[in-house]
């Protein structure tokens, strides 16, 4: 039997009264990969934020025993001095920084208070071998992507002589080549000693990874799954995080495709700051009513700039081409143009486009239709409460209440409150970029039931999604694009991933004979 290197005993954490952790125990054993997977809200980030010290030793009860010691920490840095270090959904790093400058943050390599540069790059150039990453130590972090952002994170935990690494969401932003590689390199970690707790939502890449398997539900332990002696697959990861198997990923949707809503003709947009950099060229879509339309591609594709540029010219510059909505040529000159046009835009980064995260749920989700909630300019702060408080029960958002601060949220929870913001916007057009990134499964199928109803209400649908079983589960129609071109379309019956890279492929070699 291995080692024990963590206990967390009957951790209970509380805030303003309300039981986030009600006991819960968690067993990690030396040199193992322990994935913690729970539904949105269910205590996981939590428990970590506890066992890091980000919660500190006065603010919870219970006891965490770390390789035999019992141990508490008051913040961050206690935790490290042991070996404990954590990554954040949400990535530290500063990207006007150098690689190196942030590998060794917090943790200069000086002598007498003055930092060795010659011996910061060096040893950098030492990490950055070691989790994969060919990129030179005084590249600036703003010029990677972010699958390599993650690597440099990596790094910079191996740099404090990590001896528990926890990691809190790290594939939600990569591609499947991205989140293979990061994968691997954990495994590779497990084998130079380093032992890992893995909270994703990913459930095939925890199947894939994960030595044992510990569900949390309500703030409560349900479970622990070992490898070789449980069943260990989704279905059955599922029926512990939900307490009931899910038969259907995908809702039905019995529903009729109408007239087209949106069309965008010879859409090209330059880079923001590169203004001889075309980033989007000659694109051509439609949707119709009643049809959810996919995009897919690889990270970097263009998707995402696509629709930011489209609502309200959001992103880049020199936009060219023509939009139609109900055969009706129209300008979406900014944000508010688009609003007043029935076109919502809902951003895959949540925390810096999607909310306000000091101000509470309320505030948040009646943002982009205060005119509802009006009389003459005036804020009528009861009609404000009823619609929001509607918005917040449709899409089941866990909170105390409209008066909770965004940022106290989950994940999930926070993705909700940006698709009730834009539902109350009553829109005719949505765009949804990667809407389910960073939701657990149960709280999937219900935003996928709620744009099967929008569907069915006749609305038009661009569903953009690095996931392509959701595409292929949800979308009527899919664009496959690359190179910020539309490389292929393929109808319900024509998707598949096969058929979707073979389009990419095909349309990539273009791209190099050009």
């Amino acid at each position: 039997m291995a080692d024990v290197v963590l206990e967390m005993r009957g951790i209970t954490k509380r805030f303003s009264g309300v039981t986030a952790l009600d006991g819960v125990d968690l067993s990690v054993e030396d040199d193992e990969i322990h994935a913690l997977v729970g539904e949105n809200g269910a205590g996981k980030s939590t428990l970590m934020n506890v066992l890091s010290g980000v919660f500190p030793h006065s603010e919870y009860e219970g006891q965490i025993l770390f390789q035999g010691q019992e141990v508490s920490f008051n913040d961050i840095k206690d935790s490290e001095r042991v070996g404990i270090v954590i990554i954040h959904q949400e990535l530290a790093l500063i990207p006007h920084l150098s690689i190196a400058e942030n590998i060794f943050l917090g943790n200069e390599q000086a002598s007498s208070g003055v930092i060795n540069w010659n011996r910061t790059v060096s040893r950098s150039h030492e990490l950055l071998k070691k989790v994969g990453l060919d990129e030179h130590p005084n590249t600036l972090v703003r010029n990677i992507g972010v699958g390599k952002q993650q690597l440099v994170e990596i790094a910079k935990a191996l740099a404090k002589d990590v001896k528990l690494l926890i990691l809190d969401e790290p594939t939600a932003a990569l591609n499947d080549e991205e989140s293979n590689r990061l994968l691997d390199l954990l495994e590779d970690l497990k084998s130079h000693g380093v032992t890992s707790i893995l909270i994703s939502h990913k459930l095939n890449e925890v199947e894939r990874i994960s030595d044992r398997i510990t569900v949390i539900r309500d703030g409560k332990n349900v479970e622990t799954l070992t490898r070789g002696r449980d069943a260990f697959h989704e279905d059955r990861i599922i029926k512990g995080m939900v307490g009931r198997e899910i038969t259907d990923r995908w809702p039905e949707r019995d529903h009729e495709i109408g007239d087209e809503v949106f069309r965008v003709e010879d859409w090209t947009v330059y880079h923001p700051q590169q203004e001889h950099r075309r980033v989007v060229n000659n694109v051509n879509f439609f949707i119709r009513r009643g049809e959810v339309v996919g995009f897919a591609g690889l990270m970097g594709a263009g998707r995402t700039e696509i629709a930011m540029s489209l609502f309200g010219k959001s992103y880049g510059q020199k936009h060219s081409g023509r939009i139609f909505k109900n055969g009706e040529e129209i300008e979406l000159r900014d944000v508010a143009d688009s609003i007043d046009k029935g076109v919502a835009y809902v951003s895959e980064d949540r925390k810096t486009y999607g909310l306000v995260l000091i101000q509470d749920v309320k505030n948040n989700i009646s943002l982009a239709n205060l005119k509802r909630v009006a009389n003459g300019g005036v804020l009528n702060s009861n009609e404000e409460i009823v619609q929001t408080e509607a918005y917040r029960k449709r899409l089941s958002v866990r909170s105390r209440g409209l008066d909770q601060v965004v940022q106290t949220l989950s994940g999930g929870n926070q993705q909700k409150v940006v698709l009730s913001k834009w539902l109350m916007a009553e829109p005719e057009v949505l765009l949804l970029d990667e809407p389910t990134r960073g939701i657990d499964v149960g709280a999937k199928y219900e935003i996928y039931t709620i744009i099967n109803k929008l569907a069915a209400e006749g609305k038009g649908i661009l569903m953009i999604s690095s996931e392509m079983p959701e595409l292929l589960g949800m979308c009527d129609r899919i664009y496959v694009v690359n190179g910020g071109e539309i490389a292929g379309v393929l109808t319900r019956e024509e998707a598949s991933q096969e058929s979707i890279m073979k389009t990419i492929m095909t349309h990539q070699k273009q791209l190099v004979k050009e």
